[in-house]
């Protein structure tokens, strides 16, 4: 299968209005935030969010975040449970920044202002979740964690001097120098005022943290803006993503019904963690026997269990059963998780949960060394959007928020030793496209049934034929909608290279057709980038050559 072309940038009016700061941050989560709230020490900083400043993935976290802050835990055991999650191609070294580092930066949060759940003597209340020997997910509100990160990270970004906030706003590409260095970016801001409409930013540094690509797919837990932006306009400024075809589908979602699109409310892991199991529609329980942590084996292992038993039993979920919490744990424990369920006609305290898997997170992303550089000068990534090389093939439950910090603390620390001289930017004469914004249903229907839990060379090329198609499709109206579409086919097509490639089974990455892990042949990673046509490439890089990029 020859992969589509993609537009090689976002058609769009002329920038109307110019501005210049020392660093553009894109995207408002925790990761997006951490960089910035550090970055300002360094000169002037804007943030860019798409929606308002609280609505990315930061606030949808319901588990907590992963630590060593037991005093009988240690940096160790997190890097070893965090090494056999990724299936052999987490980096060691990645892990071991993101475990050791990971506590101070746990402590940070609290200096915030973040409030975790604590015990009776006042330390903090640690749960356990898939892939974890020990207790050590700090959580908030119960379940509510990301949205206490959130609100505290939030409350120091309006207080801090320094600090702009650009809300309603859309990057759409990147300024590039005569060198292929950054020089800043170009968007769309939906206001008032001078900034209106297409405008371009100058920058000395650019810090993607734009988040994930769970709109991808027609159910996932990820909400309405994670449509892949920051993938999308970094592999058009010629960077490079690894790790794509590692898309982690969270084993236990609400199931709402077939006909349910878009996000779907999670049911964390933390509620298998506190003692739920999973059964099947004769109450089975299936997982004995299929790990040795049994319903908390790492998410691949559940996902893929699950899906083992709905296509053995021909049902379309299973079903979680927590009802021995009783009342009072559910209210105390997970109120966000049961306010959920019962407004959707569920009682957990009473009944069985239905659930079944949808796109939770992407384990890959924008490459980074290890102080959150890409392979592009000037340009910069961390969260979801970004591979530090910490996931490998499947991440394990509650690093992302941990990730995010740590990674956005070490790109700033970076950037301490002496920002890059503000470039001049180049005419861009790449060639302009858009996509059409009424493909995403069909692009998402391609998505789940050819590139979704389960993947074979014939479902990813009908995937790949189908988008190719949806490509081809002109439009005219730039705008939002069609902005996001492009960035859709842009990353899917990525996703599909890679995808075909890899023809083994590994972590979150499932080939019916090449159902073993062969570390024979596939220890390492997959790169994509746009060749001059602008048509997805990947290019495998071994284990060897792997550390020797990321760690210089």
């Amino acid at each position: 299968m020859t992969a589509p072309a993609v537009p090689q940038r976002l058609a769009a009016p002329e920038a109307g209005w110019t501005d210049s700061v020392d660093v553009v941050v894109i995207g408002s989560g925790v990761a997006g935030l951490s960089a910035a709230l550090k970055a300002r020490e360094l000169g002037t900083v804007l943030v860019v969010t798409k929606d308002v400043v609280a609505s990315g993935s930061t606030q949808w976290a319901q588990g907590g975040i992963a630590a060593a802050l037991h005093p009988e835990d240690s940096p160790e055991e997190h890097l070893q449970d965090t090494l056999v999650a990724g299936a052999g191609l987490s980096d060691p070294e990645a892990v071991r920044v993101l475990v050791t580092e990971g506590p101070d930066a746990v402590r940070d949060l609290i200096d915030l202002g973040a409030r975790f759940d604590t015990m009776a003597d006042g330390e903090i209340s640690l749960g356990r979740e898939g892939g974890h020997h020990r207790n050590r997910i700090a959580h908030a509100g119960g379940d509510a964690t990301g949205a206490e990160i959130e609100r505290a990270l939030v409350a120091a970004v309006k207080q801090a001097k320094g600090i702009r906030l650009v809300e309603h706003a859309l990057v759409l590409d990147l300024l590039a120098a005569a060198d292929g260095s950054i020089a800043g970016v170009t968007l769309h801001v939906m206001g008032e005022g001078q900034l209106d409409g297409v405008g371009a930013i100058r920058a000395r540094a650019v810090i993607l943290a734009s988040g994930g690509l769970g709109q991808l797919y027609a159910a996932t837990t990820n909400p309405s803006v994670s449509t892949g932006d920051g993938m999308a306009l970094a592999l058009r400024a010629g960077a490079k993503v690894r790790d794509l075809e590692f898309v982690q589908f969270h084993p236990t979602v609400l199931w709402l019904g077939k006909s349910a699109k878009g996000q779907q409310p999670l049911v964390s892991e933390a509620v298998r963690g506190e003692g739920a199991f999973l059964v099947d529609h004769t109450g089975k329980r299936f997982m004995q026997g299929q790990h040795e942590l049994a319903d908390l084996a790492p998410r691949d292992i559940v996902a893929k269990a699950i899906m083992r038993q709905m296509l053995a039993t021909g049902k379309d979920h299973v079903y979680l059963d927590a009802r021995h919490f009783g009342d009072e744990k559910w209210r105390v424990r997970f109120p966000t998780i049961l306010a959920s369920c019962r407004s959707h006609g569920i009682d957990p305290v009473r009944e069985l949960i239905p659930v079944a898997p949808a796109c939770h997170y992407s384990s890959g992303g924008v490459w980074t060394d290890l102080n959150g550089q890409t392979s592009v000068p000037g340009l910069y990534a961390c969260g979801e959007v970004a591979c530090t090389g910490v996931h490998g093939a499947n991440r394990l439950a509650s690093n992302s928020l941990l990730e995010g910090l740590v990674f956005a603390r070490r790109i700033a620390a970076h950037l301490a030793n002496g920002l890059p001289e503000q470039r001049e930017p180049v005419v861009d004469r790449r060639t302009p496209g858009l996509v059409d914004a009424d493909v995403v249903p069909e692009l998402q229907r391609a998505m789940t049934v050819g590139a979704g839990v389960i993947r074979s060379a014939t479902g990813l090329s009908e995937a790949g034929a189908a988008i190719g198609k949806l490509i081809e499709q002109p439009y005219d109206e730039p705008g939002t909608p069609g902005w996001e579409a492009t960035n859709l086919v842009t990353v899917a097509s990525a996703l599909i290279a890679a995808a075909t490639a890899r023809e083994e089974s590994r972590g979150a990455h499932w080939r019916e057709d090449h159902p073993d892990r062969d570390d024979l042949h596939w220890f390492g990673s997959l790169d994509v980038t746009l060749d001059q046509q602008a048509v997805p490439q990947a290019t495998f890089v071994s284990r060897e050559s792997e550390e020797n990029d990321r760690h210089g």
